[in-house]
Formats: C-alpha cells, structure tokens, sequence
C-alpha cells in the first residue's frame, strides 16, 4: 500500500492516478467552500476552467436552480452570484442548486484528475470524514493519492499542512504505508504545526494575501477542523455528497 502527496496539478499524471483514490486538497479556499456548500444542502457543485466556460454551461439550465460561483485573484467574478468565501455558500444560498465553479487553483486541480478510481475533496473542515474513505480505501488494498493544488501552480503550506495531516493519522492507523517524499515532507510540517492551523495560514503566502485582501475571516471558516463533516465526491463531472443517497 503507497500513499503519495503530488504538488500540484501538472504533475498529476493519468498513468501515475490510474486506479487510485485522489484526495484533492485546496484548504484556502475552494476545498473549504465545496464542504461548506454540500453541507448546506447544494445539489451538486461543478468544477470548470474559466468564466467563460461557466457562463456557457449556465445557459443549459434554468437559471433559477443554478448558482454561478467563483473566484480570479482572490476576488469574486463580476455579475456570478458567489465568490470562493465559504462565507458565502450559506443554506439560504445553495440549498437545492447546482453550483457552477471556477477558482484560480482548486477546480484547476480537479480537472486535471483522469483514470483515479475514486476522488474526494478535502480540506480541514472535513478532515475526519474525508479520512475515514481515504482508510476504507487503502484497507481494501487500494494506492492513496493526495493532489495539493497549491497556488499559481506553486506550492502552498497550507495544503501541504493539511496533506501532512492525513499522511501521519494514515500512518499511525496503517504503520506498514509506503510514502514517497512529498508525503514525507508533508508529514513533517503536520509534526511543526499539528492542530494550530492558524499558525499555518499566518505563515502561509496564500493565507497573509487573504488577509490583506480582506478576507480575515475566511481563514477562520477553514481553519475549523472537522466542522463540515461531508465527503465530497467528484464523479461523472460533478461533485456531490458521499451519502445514503449516493454510495460508491
């Protein structure tokens, strides 16, 4: 069994994820937003490229039961209904709609998954219940992957963190687990930071440029372990809620 922390969505190969488990970790803050929207009732959230492209599929639907949703530089896209601040996607907000993304960095890494057996969203504010599938899996004898996507297509601590996060409680359950290097790496910054995540968002490029932008708060929202207990499922094009009506 192998668990392997991959920085970054170019280097997230088809050969290399092909029947693995993915978990696509993008804390600040697009990982975090998919949580908090499922939790609060959204159909279903679907990743895309561009603007462009969301606007072009918005007109597949009806445009009541949808939400265009999304971020470029941190800020929300003129004339979409939400931005990327998990603020935003509250009950009032989502409930029942499909939500239609873009963020510069998360849905990027999203798209770029091909030929995993099964990918799930994660991030802190979901970490327990995104464990218990990425456990399940790898007792069953399948490969782990963890895709940090990062930021501007570099690497970003608060993702790694995170990642290092689900590599030592992986460890502590399954001592026998082969890592690469990234997940070594990984684990060693969950051994510095451990459960003080605002220490990582504070030190974090990503998280001080958030906070200058004025989205202070929004550091709170993702820094809340386990406070959105969902499993985001990405299948067939679209994320949904791992649940009693969806199983995989």
């Amino acid at each position: 069994m192998r668990t392997d922390v991959i920085f970054g969505a170019p280097a997230a190969s088809s050969a290399e994820l092909a029947g693995r488990v993915v978990a696509i970790i993008d804390v600040l803050r697009a990982s975090t937003s998919i949580a908090v929207a499922l939790a609060n009732g959204a159909k279903a959230v679907i990743p895309f490229d561009s603007a462009e492209d969301v606007v072009l599929r918005s007109r597949n639907f009806e445009r009541p039961v949808v939400r265009l949703a999304g971020e470029r530089r941190m800020r929300p896209i003129p004339g979409f209904d939400l931005g990327n601040s998990p603020a935003e996607f509250t009950r009032e907000a989502v409930e029942g709609k499909t939500l239609l993304f873009t963020t510069t960095n998360g849905t990027a890494a999203l798209l770029a998954v091909q030929g995993a057996r099964d990918v799930v969203v994660a991030s802190y504010v979901n970490f327990s219940a995104a464990f218990a599938l990425l456990r399940s899996a790898l007792r069953g004898g399948a490969d782990v992957s963890i895709l940090c996507a990062g930021r501007e297509r570099q690497f970003a601590l608060e993702d790694a963190a995170c990642a290092g996060r689900f590599v030592r409680f992986i460890t502590k359950q399954l001592p026998e687990m082969v890592l690469n290097d990234g997940a070594r790496a990984c684990w060693t910054l969950e051994q510095r930071y451990g459960d003080n995540v605002q220490h990582v968002f504070a030190e974090a490029e990503h998280g001080r440029a958030l906070i200058d932008a004025g989205y202070a708060r929004d550091l709170e929202w993702c820094a809340a372990i386990d406070s959105y207990p969902v499993v985001p499922v990405y299948q067939d094009r679209q994320i949904t809620k791992l649940g009693p009506e969806r199983e995989r």
